[in-house]
């Protein structure tokens, strides 16, 4: 499909349009206009995780083709929970834990639109605080019927897996199609951009609007994107791959996309960098060891977007000290412990890797030793007695369990 927009053109090429309504009145609309899209965020942690780097880019590309982008926190919508993809219902949090969320993530959202440019930052908590309760009935749930929200996906799997769906969650949709017709209606908002398992929230809100303002506006959906198991991206054995790098470091960061699998490489340069189409059909010919050359660019380039250039310099030189070099390199995740407590077995290798977060358990450290899956200075550790008494007199040790997971034990006389 060619688009006239340069905009559409664009990330349709690079794969993040998954469906759309009305596409040819929308290229012909945005390759003539600036136009104002958004995306919505739920604000239920401290850090967004990768899970949501593909909304993140689609508003970095929509300001890079000079539109307004709206980041959308949702104050007031995390406080009732999105259905949409989820088995169970979410847990209610306060409006205090909201906020304190939503501080920490907007240092995030600076990585990938210019707040003092022309990007914003609104919360719905503004005006969805304010509503009344009747007459947002009266006005807005007439307006939507149950019949259509019953045929979307997210509710016919819950309802088929007889798991609940309550009434506080139904009442999300119209939140969600709400908040689209206050950015049509004060904003001149005309798209609203999200992941896959978003349509039929997105689609309400067009409804919406039309009814109540006789106004165009559109939709974009973009493929959820799993990992090679057909898990939702984002979330790893060890835990979800944050983009706050107060919650998972640059190293950690770099070594995800470090070691994504062959197959994903085309994909991810596409989606998650700025590199050209031309160069990326480059990079993505390149087969056997070669392709690690790829995955090197892969994650220096999204370290670069998501935390900045410093950081994914320093990413990228600790990964040449441990693996091109052997050196290990004291910006790794450390621990520090006496030798005395070691030579007297009250330190063993499954005290290390707790310390040094690098595994999930105790009972997950001994099944990695059984299947040789942890390595002290790249010897694979097996000893039956969980020590680490021959290691006691080094000033200090490397500790790797797989690829990724690396840390230093640094032992005090």
């Amino acid at each position: 499909m060619k688009l006239k927009s340069e905009f559409l053109n664009e990330i349709y090429s690079r794969g993040f349009i998954y469906q759309s309504s009305e596409i040819e009145s929308l290229d012909s609309l945005v390759s003539k206009n600036k136009i104002t899209a958004y995306i919505g965020f739920d604000i239920t942690s401290d850090s967004l995780h990768i899970g949501s780097l593909v909304q993140l880019m689609l508003l970095n590309w929509l300001e890079n083709y000079e539109h307004r982008p709206i980041a959308l926190v949702g104050g007031g919508t995390t406080l009732v929970g999105d259905p949409s993809g989820k088995d169970t219902t979410r847990k209610i949090m306060s409006l205090e834990e909201i906020n304190k969320n939503i501080k920490k993530i907007e240092q995030t959202f600076t990585q990938f639109i210019s707040i003092n440019k022309s990007g914003l930052i609104i919360n719905n908590y503004d005006w969805l605080a304010k509503l009344n309760y009747v007459e947002f009935l009266r006005d807005i749930g007439s307006k939507l019927t149950l019949n259509k929200m019953l045929t979307y996906e997210s509710v016919k799997n819950r309802l088929d897996r007889e798991q609940p769906l309550t009434f506080l969650e139904f009442n999300y949709m119209l939140l969600q199609a709400y908040d689209f017709y206050h950015l049509r209606k004060n904003f001149n908002c005309v798209l609203q951009m999200g992941g896959s398992d978003q349509w039929g929230n997105i689609i309400n809100g067009i409804d919406l609007i039309k009814k109540i303002l006789n106004k165009d506006a559109y939709a974009i959906t973009s493929p959820l994107i799993t990992n090679s198991d057909g898990s939702k991206m984002g979330k790893t054995a060890k835990g979800a791959i944050w983009l706050d790098k107060a919650k998972l470091s640059n190293f950690e960061f770099y070594q995800f996309w470090r070691n994504v699998s062959d197959e994903k490489v085309e994909s991810f340069l596409k989606l998650f960098t700025k590199i050209s189409l031309d160069e990326i059909k480059k990079l993505s010919k390149l087969k056997g060891k070669e392709i690690n050359e790829a995955k090197k660019i892969l994650a220096f380039e999204v370290t670069k977007i998501c935390r900045g250039d410093h950081s994914a310099k320093e990413a990228k030189d600790i990964a040449n000290n441990l693996f091109s070099v052997n050196k290990i390199d004291n910006r790794l995740p450390s621990y520090e412990i006496k030798s005395s407590f070691i030579t007297s077995s009250k330190f063993s290798i499954l005290d290390a890797l707790e310390k040094l977060n690098l595994s999930k358990s105790r009972s997950d450290t001994k099944r990695l030793i059984k299947s040789k899956g942890i390595r002290i200075n790249e010897e694979i550790y097996s000893s039956s007695d969980l020590s680490l008494k021959i290691y006691a007199n080094k000033p200090e040790i490397k500790i790797s369990v797989g690829k990724k997971n690396i840390g230093i034990l640094k032992i005090k006389k």
